[in-house]
């Protein structure tokens, strides 16, 4: 036994370490103090995305307010010195003393206090993308400068705060006649964000014309400071954004010249059924589209979901089942059997918005919807319609479907050819206890989990579905292919018995039709060591095969870091946020909680590894995409944190130092 552990174990070791953990190291952190201590577990991180995702969080309360019918104009403002300001002419957040937190004013509680907000209540809003009541306060906490106005009852209020905290009471500024509403003006901190980060005039233009044509009655106007936009910049100084047609205007935008199958299908429920309304519109354009350049873009209550979620469920349904429907009647049934609804949206451009009173997102930030009810409205909802559409238009109807019955074959010529490569790569890497294939042929459904060691792997091995789930484990970390040269990539083993099991090439070998597996899943111990695998195998993925990524086939699996269990009740927590929140609502009234920490895969019994993390059922599965709208950030980031420049990633280092906290 190494000397270091034995100190460890005996009666000196453990006395040193008890008189160095007392009471004065435990910290009660109050107030906004978690948000600025761990920003990613509020925004989902600290970089140019989640910079702009405080402003998403401002315009999510200005478009509730006219979502809600009290709201009809929103104004947008980048000032030269980095602020950003949104104005609606709604209501007006309440500025009357709050009856619970006196003398405090509701608008101080709403900017100071976590879940705190009027989403909660059943009158206030119908619908609403904030129900967390997290939003606003967390935007206050990340601003070293945050200003509200609120012009009420012909009076105009102001209140100051600086990283979360009040400069002074609620002013009351004088009466004004004309006014009505909400101005939340602020300016990122550069302590959380960094000196250089600043809100680019781009992605702010395209973000609030995006809102504009979720909610076809607002009226949203963007202005910004020249000194904001670069030379020649197609992004105006000034702008309104009107959208009649909604997301009809929003997808035809979006396709521009392409030549399409159909016409736009587009429409809305016309009442609220009680569960909530949709709108969508749909369309498909063969034209240059693979599997790649498919898309479908959905929101919940105006809020985007890329995470996709239910309301995407239900939005195949109707479309899949519609056609379906249609080549019965029109005696193409039989040809339409092998049809599946990846068949049927290939190539196809989709946006589905819903407006449901209780949401459920996976996430603080809102990536994607859970509402099991999300699905059946949204399928209810399009069914007649698109019924009706196809009935209407009968050329259009038979394109459509000779389109989806050309994919289905291709697919299926694509699957038995793969079929020979599994059987061939599976001959090839005579590794007994590597690779533990699927007994599935085909590659529908099937999928490769990419672990660490084989302890993990042992587990996996028993957890999996032997049906549709491979597992390969991996010996240690991965080769950084950033910082590697392509002789050393060529020559690395791991790196050969990967792209052996999956079937692929790398660079311009790699052709997505040889993967032979759907879905390819990165899962590493929740902890450093095993983040560091993830990211060198992205980073792997994102140079040699950026394509399988740009597909959406890599996914990340999220194992939990907790497990907490009190009177026979059994819960997971991925993180410590998640684990806070089980405490306050799942075992509130447990007097003793047993809470277990899960120091890796190989630690957790077969069963939990199951349920928790690899079972379709109960898993969770973050797919790692590419933000085509900051690509060249990602490459800058990715050369900067792997590649070969120590001086870059040191200077990184030291620019971003300032958010760890250690102890030594």
């Amino acid at each position: 036994m190494p000397a270091a552990r034995k100190d460890l174990l005996s009666d000196s070791g453990a006395a040193k370490a008890e008189s160095g953990y007392s009471a004065k190291d435990i910290q009660v952190l109050e107030g906004l103090e978690p948000v600025r201590l761990r920003p990613g577990m509020y925004i989902g991180g600290t970089d140019d995305r989640a910079l702009h995702h405080l402003f998403a969080e401002v315009i999510d309360n200005a478009m509730d307010e006219a979502v809600a019918g009290h709201a009809t104009r929103i104004e947008v403002h980048l000032d030269a010195d980095g602020y950003i300001s949104v104005t609606d002419n709604g209501r007006g957040i309440p500025v009357d003393v709050h009856p619970k937190h006196k003398p405090k004013t509701a608008l101080e509680v709403i900017m100071t206090e976590l879940h705190s907000g009027g989403k909660f209540s059943e009158g206030a809003y119908e619908t609403s993308g904030g129900l967390h009541g997290v939003g606003v306060s967390v935007v206050n906490a990340l601003s070293d400068d945050l200003s509200v106005e609120v012009a009420k009852n012909k009076q105009l209020y102001r209140m100051d705060f600086s990283r979360g905290k009040p400069q002074g009471k609620l002013k009351k500024l004088g009466p004004v006649n004309n006014r009505r509403g909400t101005t939340v003006r602020f300016h990122p901190d550069p302590e959380i964000f960094g000196k250089t980060a600043a809100f680019r005039a781009p992605r702010l233009f395209q973000m609030a014309r995006a809102k504009a044509y979720l909610q076809p009655g607002v009226e949203i106007r963007w202005s910004c400071d020249p000194a904001k936009l670069k030379e020649g910049s197609p992004i105006p100084q000034q702008a309104v954004f009107h959208f009649p047609d909604g997301l009809k205007d929003y997808l035809g935008e979006t396709l521009g010249e392409k030549p399409t199958l159909t016409e736009i299908f587009a429409g809305k429920s016309k009442t609220d059924s009680g569960h909530g309304r949709v709108e969508w519109a749909v369309t498909w354009s063969p034209a240059g589209y693979g599997e790649a350049d498919s898309f479908v873009r959905s929101y919940c209550n105006t809020v985007p979901t890329p995470g996709g979620g239910t309301h995407e469920q239900g939005l195949r349904a109707a479309i899949t089942k519609g056609l379906r429907a249609h080549a019965e009647l029109t005696g193409m049934g039989k040809k339409m059997s092998s049809v599946t609804p990846d068949d049927v949206m290939f190539g196809a451009g989709a946006l589905v918005s819903a407006f449901i009173k209780q949401p459920e997102f996976q996430g603080q930030t809102k990536d994607r919807l859970s509402n099991s009810e999300a699905a059946r409205l949204v399928e209810s909802a399009m069914r007649d319609p698109f019924d009706h559409f196809l009935a209407s238009r009968p050329n259009e109807a038979q394109k459509l479907m000779d389109w989806a019955i050309e994919r289905a074959d291709e697919r299926l010529r694509r699957r038995k050819a793969r079929d020979v490569k599994r059987k061939s790569a599976t001959k090839k890497l005579r590794l007994p206890g590597k690779l533990a294939d699927c007994s599935q042929k085909g590659s529908e459904n099937t999928e490769l989990f990419i672990v660490e060691g084989d302890s993990a792997g042992g587990s996996a091995k028993q957890a999996r579905d032997r049906k549709t789930q491979a597992i390969l484990p991996l010996k240690g970390k991965i080769l950084n292919v950033e910082s590697a040269t392509n002789a050393k990539i060529a020559a690395n083993n791991e790196i050969g018995d990967l792209c052996t099991a999956l079937g692929i090439g790398l660079g311009k070998q790699f052709d997505l039709d040889d993967l032979r597996y759907e879905r390819v899943i990165i899962m590493t111990d929740a902890d450093v060591d095993g983040a560091h695998i993830a990211a060198l195998l992205i980073t792997f993925f994102f140079r040699m095969t950026p394509g399988l990524i740009e597909a959406g086939r890599l996914y990340m699996a999220m194992p939990p870091l907790y497990k907490l269990s009190a009177g026979g009740k059994t819960a997971y927590a991925l993180d410590d946020l998640q684990r806070a929140e089980l405490m306050e609502t799942e075992f509130k009234d447990r007097k003793k909680v047993d809470i277990g920490r899960f120091k890796g895969l190989g630690e957790m019994n077969p069963s939990q590894l199951k349920v928790t993390t690899m079972d379709p059922a109960t898993r969770t599965l973050a797919r790692v995409v590419i933000d085509g709208d900051d690509r060249v950030t990602t490459e800058s980031l990715i050369n900067t944190l792997m590649g070969k420049k120590a001086d870059l990633r040191f200077e990184y280092i030291q620019e971003h130092a300032q958010f760890a906290e250690v102890e030594v």
